[in-house]
């Protein structure tokens, strides 16, 4: 997987983050729909944080002369957000659906 197209998962994501943060006020009265979107927001939150740890990876091998494609897209639990509230309890979005 190139920079460029982790930077395109990247918006993409960034894009339906706004999208669901929009969506919370307008889905107050339902909760059924307020529910499934904030369940979406924590795998969308999970899977910004494993595209901007493998692009941050890649930079670096690439900076110290090493080959950025040897980086590895981490599991969820190796990220930031899980490990601080493991919110998805396992629902992970691969990054091979880029």
């Amino acid at each position: 997987m190139s920079d460029e197209s982790i930077t395109a998962r990247i918006e993409r994501l960034v894009t339906e983050e706004k999208e669901l943060r929009g969506r919370e006020q307008e889905d107050q009265p339902d909760d059924a729909a307020l529910e499934k979107d904030r369940e979406r927001l924590s795998a969308v939150e999970v899977e910004l944080d494993r595209c901007w740890d493998l692009l941050r990876q890649r930079r670096a091998r690439e900076e110290f002369g090493q080959d950025p494609d040897d980086a590895e897209a981490r599991s969820a639990e190796g990220t930031k957000s899980s490990a601080c509230g493991g919110r998805l309890q396992g629902v992970v979005i691969p990054l091979a659906a880029c």
